[in-house]
């Protein structure tokens, strides 16, 4: 039983990393993309690459993927943000689909269906993360780091400018913001902190394939910034710990067959999802300029 809890907490711990990377994009940015599972998994596999041919070292791995994602992430940026925001909409569950495609025929770099396995114990500054709470700490440790980095960022003039453009992109650029750069930049850091997810995710399960990176996922991750609150530092995290224990809550429920708890969990996501947006639009952790 513990074996488990701590199991789960790291998962929360990692998908809390997750919710944060969209809400940069969401929250501060107004930037709504459907493909974040896309540089999840860009992040884990780079992660895995590097663990298995070069070094299972955590933070080495943690950077390779947030480099890869964020590279990836250019890719999608420069040229959708160029036009209204639903076209990066579109363009991003554009990449969701086709990425999906990739991973599976890609086999040389992410192992197709069967995905990459033998990925080895991760370390971290020489000492083995073998022991669950070990891992657990660690992931936390980059919980912090992320958090803070996105307290310190979205209170300064970067993400001041990032939340005028949000909500009167007409209005920031007239003062002299530059809408392109700032937009790009954000989607750029928070496509890395998935990156980082991913290689922290690679890591704790040991073994990747494309069943995690798929739009179910994507949208999973959306839930968790949405309920949570968008726009919030504590938001992703509270949204991130309902959602994860809530599979845990209802295979305890008697009369809930086994096989029928997906089916459940997707409706109650919906409900709450779609109460929230009438009663508590700003989430759970509601963001002050709702109120306002």
């Amino acid at each position: 039983m513990i074996a488990y809890l701590l199991n789960l907490s790291t998962l929360i711990a990692i998908f809390a990393i997750l919710a944060t990377s969209l809400n940069i994009l969401v929250g501060f940015g107004g930037i709504f993309s459907v493909a974040q599972a896309v540089f999840f998994g860009v992040g884990a596999y780079a992660a895995a690459q590097m663990a298995l041919n070069v070094t299972p070292d955590l933070l080495v791995d943690a950077l390779v993927g947030a480099a890869a994602a964020g590279a990836l992430s250019v890719c999608l940026a420069l040229p959708a943000l160029r036009v209204r925001d639903e076209y990066f909409v579109i363009a991003s569950l554009g990449l969701q689909m086709l990425a999906v495609t990739i991973f599976i025929d890609m086999k040389p770099l992410t192992g197709g269906i069967g995905g990459l396995v033998g990925i080895p114990v991760p370390t971290l500054f020489g000492l083995s993360l073998a022991n669950p709470d070990a891992m657990l700490a660690a992931c936390v440790g980059f919980l912090v780091i992320a958090l803070a980095l996105t307290r310190v960022l979205m209170r300064g003039s970067f993400g001041r400018s990032l939340m005028s453009i949000r909500d009167n992109e007409s209005a920031a650029a007239a003062l002299g913001k530059n809408p392109m750069v700032l937009k790009t930049l954000a989607v750029v850091l928070g496509c890395a902190f998935a990156g980082v997810g991913g290689a922290l995710y690679s890591a704790q399960i040991q073994f990747v394939n494309v069943e995690s990176f798929t739009m179910d996922q994507s949208t999973l991750i959306m839930a968790m910034v949405v309920i949570g609150g968008t726009g919030t530092l504590a938001g992703p995290l509270v949204g991130s710990i309902l959602i994860l224990l809530l599979p845990a809550a209802l295979s305890f429920i008697p009369g809930i067959p086994p096989t029928e708890i997906g089916a459940v969990q997707q409706m109650i996501y919906g409900l709450v999802m779609t109460l929230l947006m009438i009663f508590r639009p700003g989430g759970l952790v509601a963001f002050q300029a709702w109120r306002r």
